[in-house]
């Protein structure tokens, strides 16, 4: 049977849900199947988009196909390579804050981040008067197998994405030939190797990134592993019990791109959609001393740079800096307080409740600022 190797990765990743070490109860266990199924749909994705002679563009992820703890303000594409080819790119840009290119010299996996080759961002591009550029890539670049694009919001409501192409120079005007028997069992073939790969990479990433440090604090501003130059974060993990908030205090960066959001512990985002789980600078709330002041709770806490735990007693926090023309500090990064909800008011200087009207606006917004960027 052509599927059969897909169906028995299917089965051996469900295994692998089932067994992670952080499922607890049911809750766990429907969550990870939940992130099985996106990642099904993914790896299906992945490999019929495994076109090095007539590549194209393909969304790395989504609200459902989503992994490593991807970005909420971020959109992720990628095409594959070869090193000895030529590619043309041609695109128009946007008006989001950052967009980015990356090429790798192959995929993660679960003992390694992939090779950057090479990355530079659209400072780095001549770009028309109409917003169009194009970018020659190779050949010659030894090892090439992946270009990364990523294009970042900051002001989710009011910026709006470009547009992306990518073709293999020497095929353009022709087409593929008609798929094959064998070239389809190739594909289920390799879906299912990428199904596997995927989850056990990424929970072997969090296990080596996160979990080995004290939790409940974040680290100091540090280059994003497998991440761009131009790109620094800060990370942890909490474990907090439903009477308490970890306040996470930050300066307020003149970086192009700031943002902080939570992940669960299958280290993918918790719904930013429908709920408050990451924030911009532009999107947060700026005291008067320059600082911004997070609230992790589960509990509403009434105020509006409070990020949404959505019954994650434990999980993930990362800071992103992006654009940057200089490298962090420490002073740059958060200060981390674990304190009572009922002691917030006493603890954030500069508080102004925000009632449940309000935040249902704050919800509303983010729903439609999703759906104009065809994420719902």
């Amino acid at each position: 049977m052509l599927t059969k190797p897909f169906a028995e990765a299917i089965q051996e990743a469900e295994k692998i849900i089932t067994t992670a070490p952080h499922v607890h109860d049911d809750r766990d266990l429907a969550e990870g199947y939940d992130y099985l199924a996106g990642s099904i749909r993914a790896s299906v994705q992945m490999a019929w988009a495994y076109q090095k002679e007539f590549p194209y563009f393909v969304r790395s992820t989504g609200p459902h196909t989503k992994m490593g703890l991807d970005n909420p303000d971020t959109l992720y594409f990628h095409a594959w390579l070869r090193d000895d080819a030529e590619y043309l790119v041609t695109g128009v840009r946007g008006s989001t804050v950052d967009l980015s290119f990356q090429i790798l010299d192959g995929d993660y996996s679960p003992i390694a981040v992939p090779g950057s080759l090479a990355a530079f961002d659209d400072r780095e591009i001549v770009t028309e008067p109409d917003g169009s550029f194009r970018i020659w890539l190779g050949p010659g670049l030894k090892g090439a197998g992946m270009l990364v694009v990523r294009e970042v919001f900051s002001d989710w409501a009011a910026e709006r994405p470009g547009m992306l192409r990518i073709q293999r120079a020497d095929r353009i005007g022709a087409a593929p030939p008609p798929p094959t028997l064998d070239e389809l069992t190739k594909r289920y073939g390799v879906a299912g190797k990428i199904l596997i790969s995927r989850l056990r990479t990424f929970l072997a990433f969090a296990e080596r990134f996160y979990l080995h440090l004290p939790v409940n604090t974040l680290t100091a501003p540090r280059s994003t592993p497998g991440g761009l130059t131009t790109q620094f974060s800060s990370v942890g993990h909490y474990d907090l019990d439903d009477d308490q908030a970890m306040i996470v205090t930050v300066p307020a960066s003149d970086a192009p791109y700031q943002g902080i959001q939570l992940g669960s512990m299958w280290y993918v985002s918790l719904d930013y959609v429908n709920h408050q789980t990451s924030l911009t600078r532009d999107q947060a709330r700026i005291d008067p001393d320059g600082m911004i002041r997070y609230v992790i709770s589960e509990r509403d806490p009434g105020v509006a740079n409070w990020l949404e735990r959505t019954g994650h007693r434990r999980g993930y926090v990362q800071l992103r800096w992006q654009r940057l023309s200089r490298e962090l500090t420490a002073a740059d990064g958060p200060a981390v307080d674990i304190v009572a909800v009922d002691d917030l008011p006493k603890r954030l200087p500069f508080h102004t409740p925000v009632g449940p009207v309000a935040w249902r606006e704050r919800i509303a917004a983010r729903q439609a600022a999703c759906a104009a960027r065809m994420l719902g």
